[in-house]
């Protein structure tokens, strides 16, 4: 958004980052993400609250703390979702947001490897390609997953979504394109964009019903910036309603509770709260390499290096996913509601040592959750994390997709083209065969995959945050525009969607200031 409203020199833009520069070579490192994300100095580290449902467990949720956000942390996948998603969206009454409004910007955002069609743009600033590393046990995967009858899919944001293929990444020449190497890098040099990190916003000030100020600290230091045009949150879908909050917009009870001063009483901002909850089946192999042994091998590991130096190509240009799946659990499900993200290495979770047997993981992670949570303050200080209630598996429905998306996941493991590598189902395991058994194993080990949503939901009715302008309700001048804003998560990873939401506002932002 920066970037495109900088693009008209009459427009002076300010962006806070509460984190700092992009500078560790390891942001910029495709497979780079295994070390970043759980980075106390690029990541927020949020957890979740205990919760019996999860085994009472408390899941930690990696949140960007640096320039570009979680587009520099996170796994690279380039998904759009279901056309079904947005047409939802326009049907639950946001005019702007069907599929066909919004399928120009995910255009005109994307310089996509292949050329354009009717469903891609080239010459855009996210960098979307092709993974070229296919390995022996992927394309296994893929020939099992047709064995099972799943169409091959080459394009998961062409025409159909539903099939077994290769993601697409962010990724250009061995290096990662974030929103800040995509859309800041080209920009950085306008005299109209001030670019400022280390700023912990603290509040929006309101006065007369219009956002007329933001107030951030920085090395300790108070500051302030007033604004005659109009504040945007871009904060995510937890730090943007703890923002609103902090500013006396939201739930009134609640802030009352805290000694905030109520703005404006919105009992939307921080419910609603969406996230796609994952499962990992983890499967020790014969016959066919993992990335595992080759990381534990010192010449195999220096080769790593080597290729990667020489020709920017190799284990570490791998995403966070390599071969994708989307699937209908049951034949009465419209459009597939389950995903998985098949890897060639595995680990008990990111930023530890790969395991030093040869394996491979597909994770399971169920596309429209019912369930939903919120996102609350605790104090007035900015510093502390808000509560998160993630509020995982509460739906009869939810458990019942999780559980028949592993047995899915199962029957490719044991088709033919798959099966003969398959040495050991180490998770879930051979005990684990019921659906209660397989319940209670997603209860105590399944995970987030990272796609909060949602807790400034976008809607015409009272509990809806945002208008279908993202305009906050009741309050002049201020917008969010986040995955915070959707009205139901979208069915694959969220990074895409959140690049065509900032395209979008920039766009309304323009669009209401000529008309006045």
């Amino acid at each position: 958004m920066a970037a495109r409203l900088s693009e008209d020199p009459r427009n002076r833009v300010l962006l806070l980052e509460a984190g700092g520069r992009d500078r560790n070579p390891w942001i910029h490192i495709p497979v780079g993400y295994y070390r970043t994300m759980l980075d106390p100095v690029l990541s927020w580290g949020y957890r979740t609250e205990p919760d019996e449902k999860v085994a009472g467990r408390s899941i930690v949720w990696p949140r960007g703390r640096v320039l570009g956000g979680s587009s520099s942390i996170n796994g690279l996948v380039y998904m759009r979702g279901q056309k079904e998603d947005y047409d939802l969206w326009r049907q639950m009454g946001n005019p702007g947001w069907s599929y066909e409004d919004v399928l120009p910007y995910f255009r005109r955002s994307e310089d996509q490897e292949r050329g354009e069609d009717e469903f891609h743009g080239v010459g855009g600033p996210l960098k979307v390609s092709d993974i070229h590393d296919r390995r022996p046990i992927c394309e296994a995967f893929i020939a099992a997953a047709e064995e099972t009858g799943l169409p091959l899919n080459d394009d998961f944001n062409g025409a159909r979504q539903e099939g077994v293929g290769y993601f697409q990444i962010t990724s250009r020449g061995g290096f990662r394109c974030s929103a800040a190497t995509a859309y800041l890098k080209p920009a950085r040099r306008r005299k109209n964009l001030n670019v400022v990190t280390g700023a912990l916003t603290r509040r929006i000030v309101v006065a007369e019903g219009r956002a007329a100020a933001v107030e951030w600290e920085s090395n300790g230091v108070d500051r302030s910036a007033r604004c005659r045009g109009e504040v945007v949150l871009s904060a995510g879908a937890i730090n943007s309603p703890q923002l609103l909050q902090l500013s006396g917009i939201g739930p009134a009870e609640h802030l009352r509770a805290l000694g905030i001063d109520v703005v404006q009483a919105l009992e939307g901002v921080g419910r609603d709260l969406q996230d796609h909850y994952q499962v990992r089946a983890l499967y020790e192999i014969k016959g066919a390499r993992s990335l595992n042994t080759d990381v534990h091998n010192p010449i195999k590991k220096a080769m790593i290096g080597l290729q990667y130096a020489l020709f920017r190509t190799g284990p570490l240009t791998i995403s966070a996913g390599q071969v994708c799946v989307f699937a209908k659990t049951r034949p009465e499900v419209a459009t597939p509601d389950i995903q998985f993200h098949f890897i060639p290495f595995s680990a008990d979770k990111p930023g530890q040592s790969l395991h030093k047997f040869p394996a491979v993981m597909s994770s399971i992670c169920h596309l429209r959750p019912e369930s939903r949570g919120e996102i609350m303050i605790r104090s007035t200080d900015p510093r502390e994390h808000p509560a998160i209630r993630a509020n995982y598996l509460d739906s009869e429905n939810d458990r019942r997709t999780i559980v028949d998306g592993m047995k899915l996941n199962r029957r490719i493991s044991r088709s033919p083209a798959f099966a003969k590598y398959l040495k050991l189902e180490r998770e879930p395991g051979e005990d684990h065969q019921t659906d209660d058994e397989l319940l209670q194993f997603a209860r105590e080990r399944g995970n987030t995959i990272f796609h909060p949503t949602s807790t400034c939901r976008m809607g015409p009715d009272d509990r809806a945050v945002v208008d279908a302008r993202l305009r906050v309700r009741g309050i002049e001048g201020l917008r969010v525009a986040d995955c915070s804003i959707m009205p139901t998560v979208v069915s694959g990873n969220t990074n895409a969607p959140a690049t065509m939401i900032g395209e979008k506002c920039a766009d309304l932002i323009l669009e209401d200031a000529r008309s006045r």
